[in-house]
């Protein structure tokens, strides 16, 4: 492996990011796929829709996910979703600030950055603020908030909390084996429902399920084997290229978002060098800029009211809070830590839609006080 060219394998990881982070971008932008508007079209309408292409999504990332490390091409117990330490108070805790959040911003980090792409001056605004508040909760006076409250209440397991592992744990199985089964098990089910009802069969649907959810799988590959180096001709340890965790990563946009407003802010410090994930939310902005562009539905929308703002700052700013605390949004718990199979990933996942659901029904509320 000494003869391997470092610089050049970066680059071809965070091209690959942006490539992928465009294809994402796009697809977003024409499918209008929205985790909010799912939850939104079957509350307000009784439209399931949104939520069958989310599904699909997760199904799709979870079966991709789950071959590639059955075969070995990828380790899923080597991501911060699947640690040993189970931190599940501040996977419901910060899962339900990010879902209460997102309702008042009109939409979760991926599609804010999707908006700005398309000329939602708002969803700027969102962005910002849920950049400095997920950077304070990382390092800042939320992270001190965060370490000493909701992070200490967690369960040890003595093995890494994806369901393969605990159970090749507990019955002594292969892992692999139960990666594979598992997730084509679990993730055929999810497909299967998605697919249960023929209105659900139209192109923007599929694209927007089995796009999605190849592009989280894919981004595994690039960072989990593409971008993994067994032994760094520099410090003879093995390593996960252009990663803010040190770790593979797919696709999240909280803890990003803040990596690339702290990389476009101190952009002279040559010690602040792109990642993946910084990457991935210039791709994302460029796939939604374009697809509006050449669908002609680019326009710039702002604020209603005083009320409209509000609520959009405060929701931006739960989000960067909850989807730290979380570690991870709709995208990053959703699809991409959902699809490793971790246990903290489907707590994030519930805490996420409760809290949705509440702020839809706290709205509700509001609106009727004002008849």
């Amino acid at each position: 492996m000494t003869d391997i060219n470092v610089s050049a394998l970066t680059q071809t990881v965070l091209w690959s990011t942006f490539g992928l982070a465009f294809v994402f971008g796009a697809i977003l932008q024409r499918t209008h796929f929205c985790t909010m508007g799912a939850l939104s079209d079957i509350i307000n309408m009784g439209d399931w829709n949104r939520m069958r292409m989310w599904a699909l999504a997760i199904g799709t990332a979870m079966v991709g996910t789950g071959v590639m490390a059955s075969l070995g091409l990828i380790d899923t117990g080597r991501t911060i979703y699947t640690a040993n330490r189970v931190l599940w108070l501040s996977s419901l805790v910060g899962g339900f600030m990010f879902g209460f959040g997102m309702v008042l911003a009109s939409g979760c980090g991926s599609k804010t950055l999707v908006r700005v792409g398309a000329g939602n001056l708002k969803s700027l605004v969102v962005l910002l603020f849920l950049g400095f508040s997920a950077y304070m909760t990382l390092r800042g006076i939320f992270g001190v908030v965060r370490v000493s409250t909701v992070d200490t209440v967690a369960v040890d397991l003595a093995t890494t909390q994806d369901l393969p592992a605990v159970l090749a744990n507990t019955t002594g199985m292969a892992k692999a084996s139960l990666q594979l089964w598992l997730s084509v098990l679990v993730g055929g089910v999810i497909i299967a429902w998605a697919l249960l009802r023929r209105e659900f069969w139209t192109f923007d649907n599929l694209l927007g399920g089995l796009g999605v959810g190849a592009v989280i799988a894919g981004m595994w590959y690039v960072s989990g084997h593409l971008g993994f180096i067994a032994e760094h001709p520099e410090t003879l340890e093995e390593v996960y290229l252009a990663t803010n965790s040190g770790r593979m990563e797919s696709f999240s946009f909280v803890s990003p978002v803040a990596y690339a407003m702290d990389w476009l802010m101190l952009f002279s410090d040559t010690s602040k060098v792109l990642t993946v994930g910084i990457v991935s939310v210039f791709g994302m902005i460029a796939g939604s800029a374009a697809w509006a562009l050449v669908s002609r539905t680019f326009r710039w929308e702002g604020f209603a009211n005083a009320e409209d703002t509000a609520n959009h700052i405060v929701g931006g700013i739960l989000m960067g809070i909850g989807g730290v605390t979380a570690l991870g949004c709709t995208v990053g718990q959703g699809l991409s830590g959902v699809s490793t199979l971790a246990i903290g990933s489907f707590i994030a996942l519930a805490g996420i839609i409760v809290g949705a659901v509440l702020a839809f029904r706290y709205q509700l509320w509001r609106m009727e006080r004002m008849v």
